[in-house]
């Protein structure tokens, strides 16, 4: 059983178990979040239920496992001839979580 959820924008194929690395979730460390906008399901019995646009009753329990920042990307700038250069740092927050129960 498996099922398409969106979350940050992103959407990914979750099965019981599975560890995502999503966008940044307001959440705590060992807390529960439902991921409520499931856009398909695939049941015990092999059908597929394809919401429109999401699965009525349909929700995704997952527990965070982290909170983090990615590794440093380099953001550099610069116009030729003009000695205008910029440097910048980024590290995109996530959300390390353990998808426990999806609920169809």
């Amino acid at each position: 059983m498996y099922a398409v959820v969106l979350t940050g924008g992103k959407q990914y194929r979750v099965q019981e178990g599975d560890v995502l690395f999503v966008e940044k979730l307001n959440a705590e460390v060992d807390s529960t979040v439902e991921l409520n906008e499931v856009l398909a399901v695939s049941k015990a019995d092999g059908e597929l239920v394809v919401g429109k646009p999401v699965v009525e009753g349909a929700k995704v329990v997952a527990k965070v496992v982290a909170q983090g920042k990615a590794k440093k990307i380099i953001v550099f700038k610069y116009k030729r001839k003009k000695d205008y250069r910029r440097k910048q740092g980024h590290r995109q927050p996530f959300t390390k979580i353990l998808v426990e129960k999806i609920e169809a």
